[in-house]
């Protein structure tokens, strides 16, 4: 069970990295300095990054909840 858990949890972490590098900048942080400003921003945020979002706040939930599962397991496993 906590192979499962801990499987489950590095692949969510890898998407997770994905996820969080697929999104566009804001401004005003890091993407400024290595050129990230430098695109117009065209508005509101599009269908595609509103998904983006969902997807990347979903595979947030199951990666906290692989860290919790993960904790507990190892908590009760000296019992």
């Amino acid at each position: 069970m906590i192979l499962a858990f801990t499987i489950l949890l590095v692949v969510t972490s890898a998407i997770m990295i994905l996820l969080v590098l697929l999104h566009k900048g804001r401004g005003g942080g890091l993407s400024d300095m290595f050129g990230g400003g430098v695109s117009s921003s065209l508005g509101g945020s599009s269908i595609a990054e509103r998904n983006l979002d969902r997807f990347t706040v979903g595979v947030g939930v199951i990666w906290f909840a692989c860290i919790v599962a993960l904790g507990l397991l190892k908590a009760y496993q000296g019992n």
